[in-house]
């Protein structure tokens, strides 16, 4: 198996050998795919979108100003800027651009890739320093370099951490928390950092103080100030897997070292804490205090009490089998719960109790959409009870909103900030929610975006995307690239919710973990069938989509439901489950799909494309996708996969970007390019 793979070569990433195999499959795609006029037209028509100065530019506010990261046709890489609230109200902001990142770029002779920044917020130098994080050509592996907003320039002898996956955050203007590759035995087996330091201006990184250390098979080591006014603290986590993690408490001794106390609460729920209250939200039942909470709960308790030994916990929400709680966001005297129903968002809004024991006052937020998409998050959690608030769905472009939640929020109104434009005709489509029937009974939503008077007849053209995974839902949300290339050519797109995501919270999550993962694949063959069973479509006219996770989903939907589609796209997938966790990032995720090193093999195997290709089997034409810079799933996954079914003669499209990362792309041009050759790739066949 793994011994005898004539295809371990082009896991050699940059090798000459795999490099000349990915130019000379560039070069055959160029060739049926890219040298069209519809191709460069649908390029065009979703750059056009991508570079639209008319889009939202999503802020974040930092003392005064209020910050924005963005890409257009004449900034390509990107420019950092801000802007006050009454300019940004205006329908043409005035923005100061602290930095630009393509004459950066030009002067430093590197690909760089925007990977954000944090603000300095308190101190004597309070808003004049930022941490700026940069990528070479889109890896999750950054350096970050300390910036004076006043000068528009580096920091002369700077906090600087040098190329590796990791993060520097603020303490105060002289001391951060960092963590990051310092040496053999510093990163842990998955890649992360294992150690987490306390790092004073001035000193080595190397001789850095460690306030933490972690296992090698742990997932990763983290560090943070919570800077709230007169609940300053600082924090470690310990995520020792994908779903564990262990949060502590950092406090300095008498003696010069530093205390460590653990939160007594279940290691795989989410535990968050500001100002006097901890919140806990659960991914598993939980039986404390003489009480069982059921998993996908959010619990509340003073923090102060809770150190003391109280257990009396106040539930804030408990799940339904048709409602789940999507998020959370503190203000400085409420909290917003994002609940979602059968994927449909809406708003509560709870105050804490001014005395300790006492019940939180909850009020539904009024004069908000009732369908779509709802996404709320502080203006300034430490200064008021604003909060942005963004609207959308699939037809609806997204609108970004001001919404002060006053005295209860009883009456709070979204004050509309910016809307994006509608990129493409909308008026003769609508959307639908449909529920088909897995294979064990289970209901699965997906939703479904069509023509007004579509001919039930079996022949549109129809992609089905999904991704099924680490508990991420998929949310209705406006795409003017989708909307360009897709539906406005008369195509349906249509998402399906599948077991593995968060849709209905942590159990529909863990119904397709490890042994189970089956289960989402039938989801979404279930999917198919109703799709065809209702003839909205046919096998011949049905394409799948998805990348990461869901470029697994689709190389099963390939290798095991071949009759159920005509066309198959596969996007920076993992596909060699028996290798993925010895490639890059892989070891992270056994807590999601097993460890082919033990007996889970035994399970790995029956959902690991690349082992259940059969080369005497037909398959449906076929896109691999994928990312020389890739440093999260090894592109090797796509090129063996495309390599050893180009021998047995399928019919496969194959395209690397030299650049981009996970995503696939480092700047809107190549994000165009990518999503062109989907377009096309999945029309070509399926129209």
């Amino acid at each position: 198996m793994t011994q005898t793979d004539p295809y371990l070569w082009l896991e050699d990433v940059d090798s000459d050998q795999a490099l000349d195999w990915v130019r000379a499959r560039n070069a055959e795609t160029a060739t049926a795919l890219e040298a069209s006029d519809e191709f460069r037209a649908t390029e065009a028509q979703i750059l056009e979108v991508l570079d639209s100065d008319a889009k939202i530019p999503p802020i974040a506010k930092a003392g005064d100003w209020y910050y924005n990261f963005w890409r257009d046709a004449q900034h390509v890489r990107g420019v950092w800027r801000r802007t006050t609230l009454a300019s940004y109200r205006t329908d043409e902001p005035e923005w100061d651009v602290l930095l630009d990142l393509d004459a950066l770029a030009d002067a430093e002779e590197e690909n760089w890739v925007w990977h954000g920044a944090a603000v300095l917020r308190t101190g004597p130098l309070a808003f004049t320093r930022a941490l700026i994080s940069l990528s070479r050509g889109g890896s999750d592996a950054d350096v970050t370099r300390e910036f004076d907003l006043e000068k528009r320039d580096w920091v002369a002898d700077g906090f600087v951490r040098p190329e590796a996956k990791g993060d520097v955050s603020w303490i105060d203007e002289d001391t951060v928390f960092v963590e990051t590759d310092t040496g053999p035995g510093s990163m842990t087996e998955s890649g992360y950092p294992r150690i987490a330091r306390r790092w004073r201006r001035g000193e080595p990184l190397a001789e850095s103080e460690i306030v933490f250390e972690g296992a090698h098979e742990d997932l990763s080591i983290g560090a943070f100030h919570d800077r709230t006014p007169g609940f300053a603290r600082d924090w470690v986590v310990r995520a020792t897997s994908f779903y564990t993690s262990e949060r502590y408490l950092l406090t300095d001794g008498e003696d010069g070292g530093v205390t460590l106390t653990k939160l007594d609460v279940p290691d795989s729920s989410e535990t968050s804490v500001k100002r006097d209250q901890m919140l806990v939200e659960l991914r598993e039942d939980w039986e404390v205090g003489g009480l069982t909470y059921e998993a996908g709960s959010l619990l509340a308790i003073g923090f102060a009490a809770f150190l003391d030994g109280a257990r009396d916990f106040t539930v804030l929400y408990a799940p339904t089998p048709t409602s789940a709680l999507a998020g959370y966001t503190f203000t400085a005297n409420r909290l917003v719960l994002e609940v979602m129903t059968d994927v449909r968002s809406r708003l509560e809004i709870l105050t804490p109790p001014a005395t300790p024991g006492a019940e939180w006052d909850r009020v539904d937020a009024r004069h908000v959409p009732e369908l779509g998409t709802l996404q709320v998050g502080p203006v300034d959690a430490d200064e008021d009870d604003a909060v942005w608030l963004y609207t959308t769905d699939y037809l609806t472009p997204t609108t970004l909103s001001l919404l002060d939640l006053g005295p209860r929020g009883v009456n709070a109104k979204p004050v509309p900030l910016k809307s994006m434009p509608s990129y493409f005709d909308a008026d003769g489509l609508l959307v639908e929610q449909h529920f088909a029937a897995s294979a064990d009974g289970t209901r699965v939503p997906y939703f479904v975006v069509r023509p007004r008077d579509l001919a039930y007849d079996g022949t549109a053209p129809t992609l089905l995307y999904g991704y099924g995974g680490f508990e991420i839902s998929l949310t209705p949300a406006y795409s003017g690239g989708l909307g360009r290339a897709w539906l406005s050519h008369g195509g349906v797109y249509v998402v399906a919710n599948i077991r593995g995501g968060g849709e209905y919270g942590p159990t529909w999550h863990q119904a397709a973990l490890r042994d189970q993962r089956h289960r989402a694949y039938e989801d979404f063959a279930a999917v198919a069938r109703d799709l065809v069973e209702r003839k909205i479509t046919s096998p011949e006219h049905l394409g799948a989509m998805g990348g990461s996770n869901g470029g697994l989903l689709t190389g099963n939907m390939l290798t095991q439901y071949p009759e159920l589609f005509g066309a198959v796209v596969v996007q920076v997938p993992l596909l060699d489950m028996q290798r993925y966790h010895l490639l890059l990032a892989g070891a992270s995720w056994i807590a999601e799909y097993g460890d082919p090193d033990s007996g889970d093999w035994e399970f790995l195997a029956t959902f690991s494309p690349y082992h259940l290709f059969d080369a005497d089997r037909p398959y449906p034409p076929v896109l691999f996708t994928t990312s020389t810079r890739d440093d999260r799933v090894h592109p090797g996954h796509a090129r063996k996969m495309a390599a050893k079914m180009l021998e047995a003669g399928k019919d496969v499209t194959y395209y690397e970007n030299i650049e981009g990362g996970h995503g696939g792309a480092a700047n809107n041009a190549q994000a165009a390019h990518m999503s062109a050759l989907a377009y096309r790739f999945l029309w070509s066949r399926l129209a």
